[in-house]
Parts: structure tokens; sequence; C-alpha cells
């Protein structure tokens, strides 16, 4: 089989699309394919930066970063040069975009490429990305049009989630373009439990400070759920974002201080030995890595019923919940009182590793590669 030349365009090196592209880029580098990444310098770390030290060293193509803002804008001429050189130098075979700027990068300058060189592979998976957008919204009717016309420039639309494509049609229509759903993938070691430290809290809520993924519903459930079982409860809240500072003070306003801790960001097995029990609260997800790798560390979790999160549990899990803070509360009171029986609820080892092994995803992502390049 030929090796390709792949790069990975995505703005933001944080949360679950840099994971997504570490474990691809890993994947692929083990079938003996160049990889590279080309991503924002602005946003990540010190976190980050070590992830990036680690890969850098395995990676043919490099790992190249360039400021790129979040939203539209005058800057975005100047900064859309710079990664278009940065890409064009890489010479790809297969340019992979993830998330709405990422996806817009990669569509267009391998659409310019295509002038100059061979067929490159426009690939885009959206992560949720501009489809968290209100389609009776000013902002969200751009975007969805931004997408209905990128789709022209698409060779292979990867979705991670059956919410996903559901989302695509309902608010963009089609998708015209080839498409294909693919789980995100966790490792084999990933597989392995990780218990519950002895000084554990009782629970755990990792990943961005930003109310999108529902840091306030947490904190909010958090006193309701003491009141309900009439005893203190501990927590832990690990994570970094422009909303920290809030989530502190609402602690603090709502006299949590001395059972939240704080911790910045750090890898999610480590966080999972911290608290008993793991809480997603998110108001929008597409397929969060964060609930796969706890459950394949055999945490039991209580998680919020939104995007692909119940392809995840199947439906009608004692797990999942809506993102209100009363509904929350009663389930994280009911799972405290008897967390061995509350553990016992979640979906079996065998099967998560059959549908979200990285391994699987990897091959799935690799043949719709050769597939857009019409190789074998």
């Amino acid at each position: 089989m030929s090796k390709l030349r792949i790069v990975h365009c995505f703005r933001s090196p944080v949360g679950g699309i840099f994971r997504h592209v570490r474990d691809l880029t890993e994947a692929q580098v083990a079938a003996g394919h160049a990889v590279g990444i080309v991503c924002d310098s602005t946003t990540g770390g010190e976190f980050e930066e070590r992830l990036f030290r680690d890969m850098e060293g395995m990676l043919a193509l490099g790992v190249h970063r360039t400021p790129m803002q979040r939203h539209v804008g005058p800057g975005d001429i100047a900064s859309a040069w710079r990664t278009y050189k940065l890409i064009k130098g890489l010479q790809p075979d297969v340019l992979h975009g993830h998330g709405a700027k990422g996806g817009v990068y990669a569509r267009v300058f391998g659409s310019l490429l295509r002038v100059s060189r061979s067929r490159v592979a426009r690939l885009y998976s959206p992560h949720g990305g501009s489809l968290h957008y209100d389609e009776t919204t000013t902002t969200g009717k751009f975007f969805f049009g931004l997408e209905r016309l990128m789709e022209r420039f698409t060779d292979h639309l990867l979705l991670v989630s059956d919410y996903e494509r559901r989302a695509f049609q309902r608010k963009i229509g089609g998708p015209h373009a080839p498409n294909s759903l693919v789980y995100n993938g966790l490792r084999e070691a990933e597989f392995e439990p990780v218990p519950a430290a002895p000084d554990a809290a009782d629970l755990l809520y990792i990943g961005m400070m930003r109310d999108l993924k529902g840091p306030d519903i947490f904190i909010d459930a958090l006193a309701l759920a003491e009141q309900q079982l009439g005893r203190p409860v501990a927590a832990v809240m690990v994570g970094d974002g422009d909303d920290l500072p809030r989530y502190r003070a609402q602690v603090e306003r709502l006299g949590l201080s001395d059972r939240v801790r704080f911790l910045p960001p750090m890898p999610a097995r480590d966080a999972f030995a911290l608290a008993r029990i793991v809480v997603v609260p998110s108001r929008a997800e597409a397929m969060p890595y964060i609930v796969l790798e706890a459950l394949g560390a055999g945490k039991p979790m209580i998680a919020s019923a939104v995007g692909g999160i119940p392809e995840i549990f199947g439906e009608g899990s004692a797990a999942l919940v809506l993102p209100v803070q009363t509904e929350l509360a009663s389930r994280m009171a009911a799972a405290l009182e008897n967390v061995a029986a509350y553990s016992a609820l979640m979906p079996p080892l065998p099967e998560l590793k059959a549908r979200f092994g990285a391994g699987v995803m990897a091959e799935q992502i690799e043949q719709i590669y050769f597939s857009s390049l019409g190789r074998r």
C-alpha cells in the first residue's frame, strides 16, 4: 500500500479535537505515513506544550503553529495567507481539517493546491464546531451558509456521531458530499481501570472552563445534592479557560470553597483517580472523548443526554440526565448513596472496545483517505 503525506489542520490545540488528532497521527505514523500538524499558536498552555514536545519527534512533516483567529475578521486574511504558505510547503496528499476554522482552511487551501500540483484529498471533520450554533440566529445562518458553500470543495465529510449527522442534515442540509460516520476511539491502554485514590473526592469535573461544558451547572447541582444527601459533598474541578475566575466566585458564593478543589489541566487518567464518580454536564457535545476515557477507565459516570453521548450509553441509560441543575443534583445524590450499585449500570467494557477502539477508527479513516484519492 502506498504511503501518504498527511497534514491535519485545526485551530485550537485543546480539548477533544486535539486529542482526536493526536490519536490519528500516532496510528498513521505507525502505518508508515508522513504526518504533520498545522494549528494556532496563541491557544493552549503548559500541558499542551508538553504534548507537542512529545509528538514532534515522530512527525515527519513536523508541528507548525501560527496565529489563527477564532472568529471571522480582517485579521483572517493575514492568518490565512501564513497558514496557506505553511501547508503548501508540506506538499500534502491529504489535507484533513478539524473544526470550523480548520475545515475551511483545509478545503480552500486544498483546492488552491490542486491548481499547481496533483490531486490533494480535502477532508473535513466538524467535531461539533459550527453545528453548535442556533440556525435561527444571524451568526448561525452565516456559518451554515458557509458550510453549504464549502461542501462543493469537500472530498469527504467525516462525522463522529449519528447526532452530528442529524444536526448537519437539519441545519445545513444534505450532506451532499461523500460522508461517513467514524466514532472516536481509545488506545488499548485506556481500557485499563483507574481505581479511586484512598482520599478521593466524591465527584470530578474535567474539561474546558466554559459555559458550553457546564461547569456552572455542576457547581449549582453540587450545592443542591448536598441538601438532598444531608452531608457535605467533595468535588474536584480540573481544567482551564477564560471563565475560570467566574466559577471560582460561584463556588465561594455558594459556600463550597472548602469542598471544591480547582486543579490545572492534567492527563485524564491522572484526574480519574481523584474522585469516585465523573460528571460531564455539557450543554452541547458531538462525541466527547472524556466520556469514552472515563468509561474505559472503569469510572461510573453521570453525563448530559446531549449530542452523541446517548450513542455511547444507549437510550434510557441511568447515567444520562438533562443539563439542568435540579436533575443533575438528584442523579448525583442517588449515585453517591450507593456507588457500587451505580457502577454496575455502566456499559460493558467488551462492547466499548468493539465500538470505540482507536485502531478501528484509524483504519476506517485511512481507507477513506485512499478512496478520496482514487487509490486502493
